[in-house]
């Protein structure tokens, strides 16, 4: 792992972005933003999940006045995500979006451009320069390709008239779908510049093709030290973004909120239905926000012997399972029994999974 690089710090509502603050989580809402119950809702569950910073899409006016009514329901930055009509970025501050995404590529001209700066200039807000490898600027494209060097040549552009407008109160990103080309981007970006960086693979699919290419994409930059906030991009619901950006950070050792897992392959040994057991267990303590390490083994060859480091486990045998804590066997139950009498250890140990 090298060194994180230092980054200019700002603010999205109350929470830093860059500098010495730690990466943060986001995610988009896929609800009808103009919906507000039912985006509020889907927040919320996001909220619980460790999500740290919300975007929705602002494809109209109604989903621009609905920022105002969105934010009085969540707990959370939000941040507004504007595409051709600079018109819906204005309302949106108007109505107290924490921030604004936009690719000024697609928003016409300089003017409207710095509309935009303007406004999130008056209300002492953030802006995100999203440059994507499927909107690059023609003449970028003609003179480049889709290559690393277009994207951060687009984005050194923006740059350079956001700064021409003593403007710096901004993040950028660099993504593409494809891996080599987001990381290639990013690295020749962040050795330009020190404004913080969103990192993340743009398109990445759906969930099991989408968790593997974002986790190399994303683990590979933070492993370098790039990165100050993430999103994972997958086809479906947002809580797998938020649980699957979590993973990466703890699997590099780089925040700890929640529950680590361990659980061991199913083998010929195997007398329980530790697949069933794990995903239960899982999803059980999927709102457990301690840094506490959980083990689900199917036999007791693999634990507690191999998982005597976890701070809970349980160990299947055949139609039973013995639970153990640092390593030493504290209750012998049945299959049957097995997950609740776990759970109910941990709620009496103190730890809120509900």
């Amino acid at each position: 792992m090298q060194k994180r690089r230092t980054t200019k710090k700002i603010y999205i509502g109350n929470t830093a972005i860059g500098g010495d603050s730690p990466i943060t989580v986001q995610s988009m809402a896929n609800t009808i933003t103009s919906d507000t119950e039912n985006t509020v809702n889907q927040i919320k569950h996001l909220e619980s999940l460790g999500c740290e910073i919300i975007r929705v899409a602002v494809p109209d006016e109604f989903s621009a006045f609905s920022i105002k009514k969105i934010k009085n329901g969540i707990n959370i930055p939000l941040i507004a995500d504007i595409h051709f009509d600079y018109k819906l970025a204005l309302i949106a501050i108007d109505n107290g979006a924490d921030a604004i995404r936009i690719n000024p590529g697609n928003i016409g001209s300089e003017n409207k451009v710095k509309a935009i700066v303007d406004a999130a200039k008056s209300n002492d807000i953030s802006l995100r320069i999203g440059v994507n490898a499927g909107s690059l600027e023609k003449n970028l494209q003609k003179k480049y390709g889709i290559t690393p060097e277009a994207l951060v040549e687009s984005a050194e552009r923006h740059i350079k008239f956001l700064e021409k407008n003593n403007f710096d109160n901004f993040k950028l990103s660099v993504k593409a779908s494809s891996v080599p080309l987001t990381i290639k981007a990013y690295e020749l970006l962040s050795s330009k510049t020190e404004y913080p960086l969103h990192i993340g693979i743009t398109e990445a699919g759906t969930l099991f093709r989408g968790m593997i290419k974002s986790s190399v994409g994303i683990g590979t930059l933070l492993s370098k030290g790039i990165g100050d906030t993430l999103r994972v991009s997958l086809t479906g619901d947002p809580s797998e973004e938020v649980k699957v950006g979590w993973e990466i950070l703890r699997s590099l050792n780089i925040r700890k909120k929640g529950p680590e897992f361990i659980s061991c392959p199913t083998c010929g040994r195997t007398e329980i239905d530790l697949v069933k057991l794990a995903s239960d267990v899982e999803k059980a303590l999927e709102k457990l926000n301690e840094p506490v390490t959980i083990a689900v083994m199917g036999c007791p060859v693999n634990g507690p012997g191999e998982a005597k480091d976890s701070d809970y486990g349980i160990a299947g045998g055949k139609g039973l399972g013995i639970i153990f804590k640092k390593g030493k066997v504290i209750a012998k139950v049945s299959e049957k029994e097995l997950l609740s009498a776990f759970l109910n250890l941990l709620r009496n140990d103190g730890y809120c999974i509900d």
